[in-house]
């Protein structure tokens, strides 16, 4: 049997957006990408929840949590971490992709992954969508997809 996710019946599916306020001119644009992306698909408004975090730092806690209450079906994370002349980026990146792959499995809730690490804004801004897509939407595409695979499985008898 083979198993793939599809984009269809989303309709009931209640997201939830995390969003770094740092680098905000891009993670406004991912944010923009991924609503959009609901929309078309048909995730209600309504249920869709947007929290806002100071930076890609704080996203895996805030993703504990929201996770932890058992009222979304799967959350987005956005942010955009850009790489400066100091070792701070490493360390930021690393504890926010490490820190949102560990809530995922913690809680079971799928987490997409939609942090940028460019080397610069100019990258940023291609890959917000400008040039190169909205990462933003390609991560929410990601996320229905996973949530489908998931309820294919949730329905497989023991």
């Amino acid at each position: 049997m083979i198993y793939t996710g599809n984009l269809t019946n989303h309709s009931d599916r209640r997201i939830a957006i995390i969003i770094s306020r740092f680098n905000a001119l891009i993670t406004e644009q991912l944010l923009r990408g991924a609503q959009e992306t609901l929309q078309m698909h048909g995730v209600q408004k309504e249920n869709v929840s947007v929290f806002w975090v100071p930076g890609a730092f704080e996203i895996p806690l805030i993703a504990k949590k929201i996770g932890q209450t058992s009222q979304f079906d799967g959350i987005i994370t956005l942010g955009a971490v850009i790489k400066g002349e100091t070792s701070h980026y490493d360390l930021v990146i690393h504890a926010a992709t490490n820190g949102i792959s560990n809530v995922s499995l913690k809680t079971n809730v799928p987490i997409v992954f939609g942090v940028l690490t460019t080397d610069t804004l100019e990258q940023a801004q291609h890959r917000s969508g400008a040039k190169s897509g909205n990462i933003g939407a390609d991560v929410t595409t990601s996320l229905l997809e996973t949530l489908s695979i998931c309820d294919q499985i949730g329905h497989m008898k023991n």
